[in-house]
């Protein structure tokens, strides 16, 4: 039936938007009713491409009509086909649209869900930009106050950093998760953030850095006081002593189950380097430490 073809409903509803000598003005609302079951009918017949310049256009329509929530509603459904399409360079720019509606009606939680979307769908193919996307996330739901949600964001970002071997980026990251966590009293959230970012350390065989990030957030008392401090202050100890099998005991054991599966993967591989030279560097300390006292 040529009523239900959605090539000749677009170009129907093309020709309901567009000005002429015997029509002068668009009509959005019809022309935005034929583009929605346009997009849906090719989406049926899995027609992505068509169904993707529909839901665009749809989305058009809606913001011409005022109505910014179902123009994100539609500009999803685009991302999405651009998805299946694998157009990341459009999932990025639809969802990011999609985000900038879901602002204009003062819902922060859809528009940060929005760029959360974007980011998953192209974490694997361009990691950087997933970076950028669940990072933006984050300061919308943040801005909000509503740092709770915020935190498997941060996951996923740590996550992404680790995959790609950039641990400095990786431990920062989860420093922000442990003050977003703190924000909204999620103490255990906090604990096994800081602990992760000790063994990232670790795992990038930077023992001074380890023990700095130790020392910091022990001046947290939450921290201070918890399970994971403890597991941290025992790993570091078998670290200065440069006790491989304590290590390896220690790293190996149930306290670290808790812990994000990448963060548990980088903990059963320690020790990743030669700690013999840990232990010889805190002999001198010592020693040095002794001799300053013996000239007072």
């Amino acid at each position: 039936m040529s009523g239900s073809d959605p090539g000749k409903l677009i170009s129907k509803a093309d020709n309901l938007t567009t000005l002429s000598l015997t029509r002068w003005s668009a009509d959005w609302e019809s022309a935005t009713r034929l583009y929605e079951q346009a997009a849906n009918g090719f989406r049926v017949s899995k027609d992505y491409e068509n169904a993707k310049l529909a839901f665009e256009k749809a989305s058009k329509g809606r913001e011409m009509l005022s109505s910014p929530w179902d123009a994100a509603k539609s500009m999803e459904s685009a991302a999405a086909l651009a998805k299946e399409l694998r157009n990341w360079t459009e999932v990025i720019d639809f969802y990011r649209k999609a985000s900038e509606l879901y602002m204009q009606c003062d819902r922060p939680q859809f528009a940060s869900d929005s760029l959360a979307k974007a980011a998953r769908a192209v974490e694997d193919a361009l990691p950087s930009d997933a970076i950028k996307l669940y990072s933006d996330a984050c300061v919308l739901l943040e801005d909000d106050r509503k740092e709770q949600m915020a935190l498997d964001l941060y996951h996923a970002v740590t996550n992404i950093y680790v995959k790609l071997e950039k641990y400095t980026d990786a431990v920062a990251f989860l420093l922000k998760l442990g003050l977003a966590a703190d924000k909204c009293n999620a103490t255990n959230s906090q604990c096994k953030a800081y602990l992760s970012a000790v063994i990232v350390y670790l795992y990038a065989h930077d023992l001074k850095q380890a023990e700095k990030c130790y020392n910091d957030c022990s001046q947290i008392d939450a921290f201070l006081r918890s399970d994971q401090n403890r597991f941290a202050g025992k790993l570091l100890s078998a670290y200065k002593e440069g006790d491989v099998e304590e290590i390896k005991r220690v790293a190996q054991s149930r306290s670290i189950t808790n812990l994000d599966s990448v963060i548990i993967k980088l903990a059963r591989k320690l020790p990743t380097g030669d700690v013999a030279a840990f232990k010889t560097n805190a002999a001198i300390g010592e020693g040095e430490a002794l001799d300053e006292n013996d000239l007072k």
